[in-house]
């Protein structure tokens, strides 16, 4: 009787492995066509089904904390490393481990505990204008608080987590003192109150209103391959790679992000899919429409981003920009930074 209770356990464990869904559930705050053409590759390739929650970032993580451990969700994906950190705050990610993620994506593109890996890179680079600007190639973040940029600086709000993001940045690099420095320098040369959008800021270089602007490169990426009035103006101005001398960190790189929930029901399909996310087709499909940058090195960059050359990027970890994200919005709160 012992013998055959054991095989009834045993019977009862592999009819329950066979009964668990072949699916993954996502939490997504990326919206891309080419986002559900690769949710549909993944099935055809896995036999997992892709089930999608889109929403922001903050709701995405208020719902997995309201929904506790009964929560579906299996894969949380955001943008920008200041709004995974609100994750990691949360406490709803789990880590996890992967020889193939962490060999396809660099160190300083992923969590150190692996609670989240980066799955396409953005550069916060300098648009300038030509005619106005010397010697472009040697510009640095720091340059723009300079007195010499009185009253030639666009950017947008301080509370745009892509500038907070830079803040933190800085805040990792020169240190506290001379991150409010820098923040106070940039309100002192701003050519207008903060306002609008990246392009927006484009915009404003391309007609006067300021010699450069801090800007997401794939706005300026989106304006080449937009309409002819967006194409115009995006040609009237120049991307610059700032920080890229021998001694220079080179320019700030952020992420979009994904990562295993704590208490995910499907935790192997998730794991699954991250890794089918980073490898080299899927990189080059993931990037290619969006126009950002692959954390594969393998993969390819689209056109658009091979006119803007290569580059000299931040290597520092991106969990930093997160864990310096308070005392960035305090810096720019005591600097005026509207």
């Amino acid at each position: 009787m012992k013998y055959l209770s054991l095989i009834a356990a045993g019977v009862v464990l592999v009819l329950s492995a066979c009964s668990q869904p072949k699916e993954v559930n996502i939490y997504s705050a990326r919206h891309y066509e080419t986002d559900q053409a690769l949710y549909t590759d993944f099935t055809e390739e896995t036999g997992i089904k892709v089930n999608l929650i889109e929403g922001g970032s903050d709701g995405l993580i208020e719902r997995i904390k309201s929904e506790g451990v009964n929560s579906p969700a299996d894969i949380l994906v955001t943008v920008d490393a200041g709004r995974v950190w609100r994750a990691e705050e949360a406490g709803i990610l789990g880590s996890i481990e992967s020889d193939i993620l962490n060999e396809r994506i660099p160190s300083s593109l992923r969590h150190p505990d692996g609670l989240w890996y980066g799955i396409s890179k953005r550069v916060r680079a300098i648009v300038i204008n030509p005619a106005n600007v010397a010697n472009p190639e040697s510009l640095t973040y720091e340059d723009l608080a300079t007195e010499d940029w009185k009253g030639r600086v666009c950017i947008r709000s301080s509370n745009n987590i892509y500038n907070q993001s830079l803040m933190a940045s800085i805040i990792e690099s020169n240190g506290v003192e001379a991150a409010e420095a820098w923040a106070t320098g940039i309100v002192n040369n701003m050519a207008r109150a903060p306002q609008g959008g990246d392009r927006d800021q484009i915009r404003a270089v391309s007609a006067g209103v300021c010699d450069a602007a801090i800007v997401n490169h794939y706005y300026l990426a989106m304006m080449l391959t937009g309409d002819e009035e967006n194409q115009e103006i995006a040609k009237s101005v120049q991307l610059v790679f700032p920080n890229q001398s021998e001694v220079g960190r080179g320019a700030h790189v952020n992420i979009s992000v994904a990562g295993v929930l704590k208490d995910a029901p499907n935790r192997d399909n998730a794991i699954k899919f991250m890794e089918y996310l980073t490898n080299e087709t899927s990189q080059s499909y993931l990037t290619v429409d969006n126009n950002e940058y692959p954390v594969n090195d393998d993969a390819t960059w689209n056109p658009v981003l091979q006119g803007f050359g290569e580059f000299k990027a931040d290597e520092m970890n991106v969990s930093a920009l997160g864990k310096n994200n308070p005392e960035a919005i305090r810096i720019m709160d005591r600097a005026g930074w509207k």
